[in-house]
């Protein structure tokens, strides 16, 4: 059974943020408020919490997880970052955008894209979930919480407590979310000389971006 955690959208209560956060480095899946729509994250290095986020979402391997990260600091531990992409990611974080990097070795084999060996990365701009990645001390993996079959992205916590309860460990209700995906945008070609791509146009707008 599903904890749930009722807190304040922009003043969360540390107290249950950091019960959340201790399910988090227990190996439990959490669904989470983001700046674009809820999400189910992990701890990263937990092989079994990410096959049970797979397994949720009814995804493969090839399916593009991302990483939650507190601050561009943090994604520079995760990505290959040049001083042009490095310049674009300041010009929109944190914010409602998904960027695809090349991962470093940082990130586990299993996470990153079997192929290609990038990562999707992002700085949510939502003040609940900023928190408990203080607290939790390092990036979350997170896939955006779409049930299997559908298409859109849950949005109320006491449905997603109704039709998740029994998947995973706890439920974070800070109220609604936008219920608009990230903006999804590659950034693995600027490092031969090209242009990003956008891959998504979602939420985030792509004037700060240039493009």
């Amino acid at each position: 059974m599903a904890q749930y955690f009722e807190v304040h959208p922009d003043n969360p209560q540390q107290r249950l943020l950091k019960q959340a956060a201790a399910l988090l480095a227990r190996g439990e899946i959490l669904a989470v408020p983001t700046d674009s729509s809820y999400a189910l994250a992990c701890h990263l290095d937990d092989k079994d919490a990410v096959d049970e986020l797979r397994r949720i979402r009814r995804v493969d391997e090839k399916h593009h997880l991302t990483l939650l990260c507190r601050d561009l600091s943090e994604l520079a531990n995760y990505a290959r970052v040049d001083n042009k992409q490095y310049r674009l990611l300041k010009s929109a974080t944190p914010g409602p955008y998904t960027f695809i990097l090349e991962a470093t070795k940082e990130v586990p084999r299993r996470v990153s894209h079997p192929q290609r060996k990038t990562i999707g990365l992002r700085v949510p701009d939502h003040a609940v979930l900023r928190e408990l990645l203080m607290l939790h001390g390092e990036a979350l993996l997170a896939t955006t919480l779409i049930p299997p079959g559908e298409t859109d992205a849950l949005n109320d916590a006491e449905e997603i407590r109704e039709r998740f309860e029994k998947q995973v460990g706890g439920v974070i209700d800070a109220g609604a979310c936008p219920s608009e995906p990230t903006t999804v945008v590659d950034l693995t070609p600027m490092g031969d000389g090209g242009e990003p791509v956008v891959v998504r146009q979602g939420r985030g707008p792509l004037g700060p971006l240039g493009l």
